[in-house]
């Protein structure tokens, strides 16, 4: 198995307790707004001190504007895309609502191709086709009284998959342009950059438009912490994958995520699947083996 996709697959599930955690503080009295900036808050510094050791080691990379404006962009969808998901969990239940999102694999392909110049082969293409596929049977609305395929749900979990697929292509963009170190070092001054910068937006956010929210974060800290911890780890294993292959290559073996996100709702939560959701469910895990065995 190649390097990089056994990177994916650790940060699929590290991704997946993440949304557990962050999901649980909508109960302790967060906004959504507060749960998405839980996600940053506490990663930046140790995004931040993971480069600064190794900047320390080697030299510290030119950040062009290219650089930043891949970065820039990218967090910012991140950010939105994140809020769309924490909001998302109020409509469905918590594995049909991360399905939601894995639209974003053919998205980050037209994105790789047009904004980086990065085809995918025709098997990854296969591979992402069955996948979406998939989530269009997650994404169909269940019991009688829920008969519109089109609805809030579907809204939220498509913006948050095509802007979770925009915030990939950037960070590979961004990655890019770095002349200086290996893969990993690249990828983790990238993520410090990025989420060095999204705490920063997000606290000018909130402290405009949701007053006390910044507070009622901190007073969380136990239970924030081990979202940034988490979210930290997961963004890492992303990045670093993002430094070896082509975005919409990681993010569709990133669909991996919904099986650990099935044993979640089985497990943790208690929800039940449907055999429509379950079949759902096959199709993306049978496209990230047709990529595991034919991209190297």
């Amino acid at each position: 198995m190649s390097l990089w996709i056994a990177i994916t697959i650790v940060a699929g599930l590290v991704q997946t307790v993440r949304f557990m955690l962050q999901r649980q503080l909508k109960g302790v009295g967060l906004s959504t707004g507060g749960a998405t900036f839980s996600r940053f808050v506490f990663a930046a510094p140790l995004a931040a001190g993971l480069a600064g050791v190794l900047i320390a080691r080697e030299t510290m990379p030119g950040l062009s504007w290219a650089f930043w404006g891949f970065a820039v962009v990218g967090g910012i969808a991140q950010i939105v895309a994140t809020f769309c998901t924490v909001a998302l969990f109020s409509e469905r239940n918590f594995a049909v609502g991360i399905g939601f999102t894995k639209t974003e694999t053919m998205l980050v392909a037209a994105f790789s191709a047009l904004i980086l110049g990065e085809a995918v082969p025709l098997s990854g293409l296969l591979a992402i086709a069955v996948g979406v596929i998939g989530v269009l049977l997650l994404t169909r609305a269940r019991g009688a009284g829920e008969a519109r395929i089109f609805n809030r749900a579907t809204a939220l979990g498509l913006m948050a998959g095509g802007l979770f697929g925009l915030s990939a292509v950037g960070y590979r963009g961004a990655i890019l342009t770095l002349a200086e170190g290996d893969f990993f070092y690249r990828a983790v001054v990238t993520l410090a950059c990025v989420t060095a910068f999204q705490t920063i937006a997000m606290a000018l956010w909130l402290r405009l438009r949701e007053p006390g929210e910044l507070g009622r974060v901190a007073a969380a800290w136990r239970r924030t912490a081990l979202v940034g911890l988490t979210g930290m780890l997961g963004s890492l294993g992303w990045f670093t994958a993002f430094a070896l292959q082509n975005a919409a290559l990681v993010r569709a073996v990133g669909q991996v995520e919904m099986v650990f996100t099935i044993l979640a709702s089985w497990l943790i939560f208690r929800e039940r699947l449907t055999l429509r959701e379950l079949a759902g469910i096959a199709l993306v895990v049978a496209s990230v083996l047709v990529i595991v065995l034919t991209v190297r």
